[in-house]
């Protein structure tokens, strides 16, 4: 069958066939600490100690997934990707946590991209933001390593990306149509603050055509993780700049009082 004959529906079930199942963490809020209503005994003056405050975090909110991976990219990536601009998987909190999904066929070869974003608070019990997402990193990478229908897996280390990363190279196999597809696959999971970025990139050869390379894979799954990463540092630093030029308004506003 040539593949502009492939009807949506089984294009649409190559891309969830290509897509792990991802972990979303639950995540609490941090208690709130307040004294008795209308104390005026002096407890709370000054040189008291004040109650401890949850740590600060870099993100206190998230993109939209879909668009920290820049058409270019996608063309390289994904080539015919429909729709270019990717498909936002449904969130209960889009603040928390988002995904985005890329999916495409040229010719014989189909290629599927899906990029998570999970952000986590501060938590006085549960650890700073940063602590927690760290600990999220380690369960990305155990739903891949542990998974015993995955093969030929190589996990290392990615320096340069954020502040942590793991990339890990894998086959997978996946029922689709009553048929068997051989997969590969490369997952990419990076954290930058108290944010984890999940990169998830799938290729193969339809119809008997050629299964892509190993190291391209990677190297475009990388990519895309890196892209990802450079955009979502961009928007803490974008809220960093108006709060700074908010502050030196303020300023020019008390001094010319």
């Amino acid at each position: 069958m040539h593949p502009t004959a492939t009807p949506r529906k089984a294009l649409r079930a190559l891309a969830w066939a290509a897509v792990p199942a991802l972990l979303i963490a639950g995540c609490s809020s941090p208690a709130s600490d307040s004294g008795p209503d209308g104390n005026e005994d002096g407890a709370a003056a000054e040189g008291s100690e004040s109650a401890p405050e949850p740590e600060p975090v870099r993100f206190a909110d998230l993109p939209s997934p879909c668009a920290v991976i820049g058409e270019d990219t996608i063309d390289d990536i994904v080539p015919k990707a429909d729709p270019k601009g990717g498909s936002a998987l449904t969130s209960n909190d889009t603040s928390l946590s988002g995904t985005c999904l890329w999916s495409g066929l040229k010719e014989y070869q189909y290629r599927s991209l899906t990029v998570s974003l999970r952000r986590f608070e501060s938590d006085l019990s549960l650890g700073s933001g940063d602590e927690r997402a760290q600990g999220f990193i380690a369960q990305q990478v155990e739903e891949i390593t542990g998974d015993g229908a995955n093969s030929d897996i190589a996990q290392e280390d990615l320096a340069g990306t954020g502040d942590s990363a793991i990339t890990i190279a894998y086959n997978a196999e996946k029922d689709i149509d009553d048929d068997t597809q051989d997969f590969r696959q490369q997952r990419v999971v990076v954290r930058t603050g108290n944010v984890v970025v999940t990169v998830d990139y799938a290729a193969t050869g339809l119809e008997g055509d050629d299964m892509p390379g190993a190291k391209g894979v990677r190297e475009r799954a990388e990519t895309a993780a890196a892209e990802a990463v450079d955009r979502l540092d961009a928007t803490a630093r974008d809220d960093g700049g108006d709060a700074d030029e908010e502050s030196g308004a303020d300023t020019d506003k008390k001094d010319d009082a």
